[in-house]
């Protein structure tokens, strides 16, 4: 048959060999000369960002704008050595904030590198497989179900033909497109097969021009960016309230008003976490990095933080759970006999056994595999050396048919080329079976059908007495049971083709066939270590119930007695929320289930590899694609599994919490600080310290403590016990789960012994006002050591950015005081080393206290806290 993939020998990876087609296809010279004119098949990429644009990104976060409204304050004031200091700060977060930015576009850049789509195209008449930007006009493309379109394409073969043009047109029902009509790139092709000529590419493509607007549009910001957007904007309310009580006091003790006013200003700076839009844009750029490393590639930055909160993951099985290279183990034969099958992958070596026995292959058996051989779409691939096992081109449960048949001594090139297919219907969900017509050497046609058993093994389909097909309805309930998945094939010789392939009528049954899918390795242990991490793993297929519950058990999910829902029967988004197995599923109704868990308040990960997995990939919150599958079901995802290894998905929760805690813990570390520097100079001249601190000198210990100490914090490893606690809430605020009072604790601390030291310096006639400013900044970098993730019983700290910038910074805070330069910058006295051994002593008690004050993690589920605050 034209267009039919036959198994070559010796093929290239990317080549695979089929009779002719209509056309010969474009030549390999003319393609280039048109390429080089055309240009590639790509749509526009998104402008360029020039690093002016991602500096005024950074500049118009409402943290950085306060200061730099703070800065302009102070030029008016001409207090310039603030205004330097206040830039300073500025030009620090916004250098590390836009490095951080540039690695994640590139991140991403190298994501779509790895997941550039291909097409079948036929150049010098020969089917190969090229990148899709290769197109030009005038190619010969072949797709088929699960592909998506590559360009435009004027069809001129259509077999069964029907497309989800959802992407360009926003309607969910598929279209049927006949030869002479126009496929439109971008489109998906759900089922049928079609070959066309292109007619137009890249940014003339009706994709393209989507694309090309879709590409100037700005991105929404993520759910974590709102919400610290919206802090950002709370606690710059509260600065400025704040520092205008300290004006006002200080005001009406007597002190000069433009003192006053620069000391406010100083204040506001220091009471806001400038550095909170680096440390997140570090956080989730070290994420991604870890994930990559794990073979996880974010193609949405955003999706690394929120895996961590997700608390259902809703998973296909087919290659997914299951390893995806399936194959024949059992089939049943019309008279009855029962057979085993073996062999390895799709290789089409093997044996077939009755009770264990080898034996030699029967006629009714042979007449089974020619049928499932012929009323097929796929082939095997020969190992290559960088492909050392036989593959499935194509459908994998359809290859499984084709190796069945070689272990029962067909050769698939030979038995099709004798059989050649005259028409077809292929699968559709709505009758699921298929039917081809097949023209034999003496002029009748061969009509074979395939499909669930319930569905071929019926009246007026078969011409079959009622014992007949209760007893072959008994053994595929019996081996889909088993969790296989059971196919009822059935055939007839006649003189004349059917008027409507859809619907044959008058087949003889020819018996079942059981392919299993084995689950991967260490599925049930992934399934404990979801559980473990409070994540509730849910199984939705296509598959029949009894397959289904087969393999809910085996992933220890289910349990006779659990429900199964059908989607064929009523509508399963009206499941009981303890359902976990979910059989006879639609793709719409994958939405449906997605949509009813959402609704309960479940923040759900969808994983899938098929076509059908797609819109639910979209639907879910975050949607896993395995790097192997289908192309558009890659582009629907947030996250793809280059190894597609769903244990690398438990890995990216652990990612996603260790980087929502830590961001927490800076902003522990940071508005502690914050608390304290304010307290310090309300309560102040209550104890004799009319100015506790000098504007410049509030700026200084700002800079050195929110700077790149707070940034190191962002790199913390995670926490013991990460993948054992619950999931935080999705309603829950960033300063939840008791962040708010440990910062209120930390912020009394420090704020305690700054004041302490203030008041014994007074008392013992030392430099107060700059001992006052050595143990304001010492104190605040003990709280960053102490604030870290616990370290594991024998495990190494892997954090060492984070002690080295809490010495730097120390010695710089000292330097404060010793060389004279920084002392005219600052406004501070000299000490001796017997002050400044003194303050360090008492600047490592809040740390200490917090430190002493840590309670045990708790790993259990249900017990364990919401990360860094679980502590005093």
């Amino acid at each position: 048959m034209a267009g039919q993939v036959q198994v070559a020998g010796g093929t290239t990876p990317t080549e695979v060999t089929l009779t002719a087609g209509p056309s010969g296809g474009l030549s390999s010279t003319e393609a280039a000369h048109r390429l080089r004119v055309d240009g590639p098949n790509a749509t526009a990429p998104p402008p360029r960002r020039h690093l002016a644009t991602r500096v005024l990104r950074q500049l118009t976060d409402p943290l950085v704008a306060l200061l730099l409204a703070a800065a302009v304050v102070t030029t008016a004031l001409r207090d310039y050595p603030d205004t330097a200091v206040i830039l300073l700060v500025v030009a620090v977060n916004t250098a590390i904030g836009v490095v951080q930015e540039v690695r994640a576009d590139r991140a991403i850049a190298a994501l779509d590198q790895l997941a550039a789509p291909t097409a079948r195209v036929v150049r010098d008449d020969r089917d190969v497989v090229l990148p899709a930007a290769d197109l030009v006009r005038g190619d010969l493309v072949r797709v088929e179900a699960g592909d998506v379109v590559p360009a435009d394409l004027l069809l001129h073969d259509a077999n069964r033909l029907h497309l989800d043009e959802s992407a360009l047109t926003g309607e969910s029902v598929p279209v049927t497109r006949a030869a002479g009509e126009e496929a439109s790139a971008g489109t998906v092709v759900t089922t049928g097969r079609a070959a066309g000529t292109v007619v137009r590419t890249g940014t003339a493509s009706a994709l393209g021009r989507i694309a090309t607007l879709a590409a100037t549009t700005r991105p929404t910001a993520t759910p974590l960016q709102r919400r610290l957007a919206g802090l950002g904007r709370v606690l710059g309310l509260a600065a400025v309230l704040l520092s205008g009580l300290v004006f006002v006091v200080g005001v009406l003790s007597g002190r000069p008003l433009v003192d006053m006013a620069v000391t406010a200003v100083s204040l506001v700076v220091a009471a806001v976490p400038e550095s909170l839009p680096a440390v997140v844009t570090l956080a989730l750029a070290l994420g991604a990095r870890r994930m990559a490393a794990a073979r996880a590639i974010p193609r949405r930055l955003h999706a690394v933080e929120t895996l961590g909160s997700v608390t259902v993951i809703a998973s296909d099985k087919t290659g997914t759970l299951t390893e995806g290279r399936m194959a024949v183990q059992h089939a049943v034969t019309a008279d009855g006999g029962s057979f085993g099958v073996t062999g390895t992958g799709y290789a089409p070596h093997g044996d077939v056994h009755r009770d264990g026995t080898p034996i030699a292959v029967p006629d009714e058996l042979r007449r089974l595999a020619r049928a499932g051989l012929l009323c097929n779409d796929a082939t095997l691939a020969p190992p290559t050396d960088e492909r050392p096992r036989w593959s499935a081109v194509g459908d994998p449960l359809e290859a499984a048919l084709v190796a069945f048949a070689a272990r029962c001594g067909l050769d698939p090139q030979t038995t099709r080329s004798a059989w050649p297919r005259m028409t077809e219907h292929p699968f559709d969900q709505q009758l699921r079976r298929m039917t081809t017509v097949h023209r034999s050497c003496d002029r009748r046609y061969l009509v074979v059908c395939k499909g669930a058993p319930e569905s071929v093994l019926t009246a007026p389909l078969l011409d079959a007495d009622a014992d007949e097909l209760a007893a072959l309805s008994a053994a595929a309930h019996r081996m889909a049971g088993d969790g296989l998945r059971v196919l009822a094939l059935a055939a007839a010789l006649v003189d004349s083709p059917p008027t409507d392939p859809a619907h044959p009528e008058g087949l003889r049954p020819l018996g079942l066939i059981a392919v299993g899918d084995p689950l991967r390795a260490g599925a049930r242990d992934i399934a404990e270590g979801f559980a473990d991490a409070g994540v509730r793993l849910v199984l939705i297929t296509g598959d029949h119930p009894a397959t289904a519950a087969a393999i809910g058990e085996q992933l220890g999910i289910w349990q006779p007695g659990d429900p199964v829902v059908r989607g064929d029967d009523g509508d399963p988004a009206d499941a009981p929320p303890a359902a976990r197995v979910f059989a006879r599923t639609q793709p719409e109704q994958k939405l449906d289930i997605i949509a009813g868990m959402q609704a309960q308040g479940h923040v759900v990960a969808m994983t899938g590899d098929g076509v059908n997995d797609a819109p639910a990939l979209r639907r879910a919150d975050i949607g896993v694609a395995m790097g192997g599958g289908t192309e558009v079901a890659r582009q629907a995802a947030d996250l793809v599994l280059v190894d597609d290894d769903l244990s690398t998905v438990a890995t990216a929760i652990g990612e996603g919490r260790r980087i929502y805690d830590n961001i927490r813990r800076f902003l522990r570390y940071a508005l502690s600080g914050g608390v304290a520097e304010i307290a310090v100079m309300l309560l102040g001249p209550l104890f004799g310290m009319a100015v506790p601190l000098l504007p410049a000198q509030i700026l200084w210990i700002n800079l050195l403590t929110h700077g790149v100490p707070g940034v190191a914090l962002g790199a913390e490893p995670a926490e013991p016990g990460t993948l054992r606690r619950v999931p935080r809430s999705p309603q829950e605020s960033v300063l939840g789960a008791g962040l708010g009072w440990h910062i209120l604790i930390g912020g009394a601390l420090i704020s305690a012994v700054t004041l302490g030291a203030g008041v014994l310096a007074v008392a013992w006639d030392r430099p107060w006002q700059s001992v006052v400013f050595i143990v304001l900044g010492l104190a605040q970098l003990g709280v960053a050591l102490a604030v870290r993730a616990p370290r594991p019983p024998g495990a190494r700290r892997g954090n060492l950015a984070l002690p080295l910038a809490v010495v730097v910074s120390a010695l710089l805070q000292v330097a404060g005081v010793l060389l004279a330069p920084l002392r005219d910058l600052l406004g501070t006295e000299p000490l001796s080393v017997r002050d400044l051994l003194a303050c360090a002593m008492i600047s490592v008690l809040p740390g200490l206290i917090l430190r002493a004050t840590r309670r045990p993690q708790r790993h259990a589920i249900g017990q364990a806290g919401s990360g860094p605050e679980e502590e005093m």
